[in-house]
């Protein structure tokens, strides 16, 4: 009997040993237990970009729960990036988003080997050479740009039927910050899908020359109102467009097409329709990377070229919020779809695509013609396509 106890109490012991040696090496092969997550915003979430990028972190909340602390900083200019940066980096955070576009990040990341880096790609990453720890990510705009850019057609199309406009009133204002590839790449998709229902339709658009100034951005709106647009869109930070378009609807109709936030709430009677980057995607995976210690990229679902990783439509990256039926021309919806449809399915050579030659406004020299069509995000998550379509493009000055 007494045998029995010994041999007994071996057992226990050693199933208990071995018990302890597999959780060990399930944690080690299975993940982390906690995970701590930074964000750094270049605004707050009152404005809609930083509103937009900040969906990811109720996201991860939501996913995670008491699994997940998040640490997060507003409001950093890119010459500020330093202090929160190494701030968060040295109260543990496993990974660290960024929606600005500081060099700062790329250059600290060899400093801390333990925290995972991914910032929102603001320039062309091709064969850039970047720390292990390092990613950028954009959803490719473009798209949501071009397919607004119907639902604005259609808009105008409608006007035009029911003689409040002309035919050579379709004009478009787009109150853009500033005249970077991002930017230019976005408002010509817009104008290209417009133009794919209205042939005639001509585009003015107004430089802020700042990404976040209500008042700019309102003045900006109310002049391309004044030259006679009656679409109007933006890549600015504020709501000051969606405003200028709700104050005027009284007196004419001047819609508006938005992009990160719908505007239904502060303009419901001229907010067309908003498209969106949809950051959640890319985020959640990163996130669940780290906490079972893969790489970010094995993870995430998209274009990728090395640690820069791109999509639209087809992995969820881009959407289309809010159309608004009591605005929308009839048939909105079913001419969206379908070119989201040829989106997803990786067809996307008819965006920058037509009789149209485009020039780099910073050198006269470098063309473009677009007959044979131009790929964006081909081999960068970020936008490269600058040439102004002068044909149907026209830069204004700001007069406020």
């Amino acid at each position: 009997m007494k045998r029995l106890y010994i041999t007994t109490a071996i057992t226990c012991l050693l199933v208990l040993v071995l018990s302890l040696a597999c959780f060990r090496l399930l944690n080690l092969t299975g993940g982390k237990e906690h995970l701590t997550v930074g964000f750094i915003y270049d605004n707050d979430e009152s404005t809609p970009y930083t509103y937009n990028f900040s969906l990811a972190k109720d996201a991860i909340e939501k996913e995670y729960g008491d699994k997940v602390d998040i640490l997060t900083c507003s409001n950093v200019l890119d010459d500020e990036m330093e202090e929160p940066l190494r701030n968060l980096a040295e109260k543990g955070c496993d990974i660290i988003f960024f929606n600005g576009y500081s060099d700062m990040v790329v250059k600290l990341a060899p400093q801390y080997p333990g925290t995972q880096f991914c910032q929102t790609s603001y320039m062309d990453m091709n064969g850039v050479l970047v720390p292990e720890n390092y990613h950028t990510f954009k959803g490719e705009a473009y798209q949501g740009r071009y397919v607004s850019g119907i639902a604005a057609g259609l808009k105008i199309k409608q006007m035009i039927s029911e003689e409040i406009i002309t035919q050579d009133q379709a004009l478009v204002g787009f109150v853009a910050a500033f005249p970077t590839s991002e930017v230019i790449s976005g408002y010509t998709a817009f104008i290209l899908g417009v133009r794919s229902v209205v042939p005639s339709a001509t585009m003015s658009v107004c430089y802020t020359n700042t990404w976040s100034s209500y008042a700019q951005e309102k003045a900006a709106a109310m002049d391309l109102i004044d030259k006679g647009c009656v679409i109007i869109s933006q890549h600015t930070d504020t709501i000051g467009p969606a405003i200028a378009c709700e104050e005027t609807s009284e007196k004419r109709p001047v819609y508006f097409v938005g992009y990160n936030q719908s505007m239904s709430e502060v303009a419901p009677a001229s907010s067309l329709v908003t498209s969106r980057i949809c950051w959640e995607p890319y985020i959640l995976a990163a996130v669940k990377a780290v906490i079972n210690n893969k790489d970010i990229e094995d993870i995430v679902q998209g274009n990728k070229n090395g640690s820069d990783t791109s999509a639209g439509f087809n992995y969820g990256w881009v959407e289309m919020d809010d159309l608004n039926l009591q605005v929308a021309a009839p048939g909105t919806q079913g001419a969206m779809d379908k070119a989201i449809n040829m989106l997803k399915r990786g067809k996307v050579d008819f965006v920058f695509k037509g009789n149209y030659i485009g020039t780099d406004p910073d050198n006269p020299e470098d063309t473009y013609n677009l007959v044979d069509g131009y790929v964006e995000n081909e081999n960068t998550s970020y936008p490269l396509f600058h040439y102004i379509i002068s044909d149907i493009i026209t830069i204004v000055e700001d007069e406020q």
